[in-house]
């Protein structure tokens, strides 16, 4: 029994708050947070402007051939070393010249001697004017053979025409090589220079010595430059003009063919 009366107030109080009881309000879901956007890059262009792309480029650089034909007997540098001016750069087999240049250096003598004797007769009246003239041709003949030897066995060694480094070999030790063939290009890198091509309208106030500075991507990284020449000739279709810099500046871990944004704005 006391279980039925349990059960029966349980049954009325659910009616109640069927019939007679509000249920509480709804509870207000928290604001949502406020959108969050990218920042601006501190380096954005601005309206406009174009962005200016540059490439460094060493301020000289050379392509070195070979001028005789011969076999290369030792390279002075190998690709990416450094040199000074003057240093052999490539060393030939130059044997065969030097002992080409030794026979017209005998001939040169025994030429020169013939000369001197038929001087000599001429003066007795033994020879005639003409046979001695064709002696001291046959001198100067000689001569100049021993002249074209020694220009030969000069080009025997190549020397670095400036401080730099060896961009590219393309030779080996022990390679025969023709005349006129390239043996290795060489840059100059102790000043790097950036050619980009501005606006037209900018040379009223872009002259040389204006400083600015260049964002290499290699490094990200910034470096000064300041302006070093302006171009002779405007392009009249694009409206613009090429310009170099240099790098102000030695930084050892720039490169020639490194590129970058030129950070420079219009006044």
């Amino acid at each position: 029994m006391r279980s039925l009366g349990l059960a029966a107030v349980m049954i009325l109080g659910t009616a109640g708050l069927a019939f007679g009881q509000v249920p509480p309000p709804p509870v207000a879901a928290p604001p949502a947070p406020p959108a969050v956007h990218p920042a601006a890059p501190a380096d954005a262009r601005v309206p406009g402007q174009p962005e200016l792309r540059a490439q460094l480029t060493p301020r000289d650089f050379t392509t070195l051939a070979a001028e005789i034909g011969a076999k290369v007997e030792h390279l002075g540098a190998r690709e990416g070393e450094r040199f000074r001016k003057g240093t052999p750069l490539i060393v030939f087999d130059c044997s065969i010249q030097k002992a080409g240049l030794d026979e017209a250096r005998a001939a040169l003598s025994a030429s020169e001697k013939t000369a001197a004797v038929n001087k000599r007769l001429l003066e007795l009246q033994t020879i005639g004017q003409l046979e001695y003239d064709v002696s001291v041709a046959e001198a100067e003949k000689s001569r100049a053979k021993v002249a074209a030897g020694a220009a030969a066995l000069a080009k025997c060694t190549v020397p670095a025409p400036f401080d730099g480094r060896v961009a590219e070999q393309k030779v080996r030790g022990q390679q025969y090589v023709q005349p006129g063939q390239a043996l290795m290009d060489v840059i100059d890198d102790s000043v790097l220079e950036l050619e980009f091509v501005v606006p037209s309208k900018w040379l009223v106030w872009l002259k040389p010595g204006l400083d600015f500075k260049v964002a290499i991507d290699e490094t990200a990284k910034s470096y000064p430059a300041k302006m070093t020449r302006v171009g002779a000739r405007i392009d009249p279709v694009s409206q613009s003009v090429k310009v170099a810099a240099a790098i102000s500046g030695f930084y050892p871990e720039l490169s020639a063919g490194m590129s970058g944004k030129v950070l420079l704005t219009p006044p």
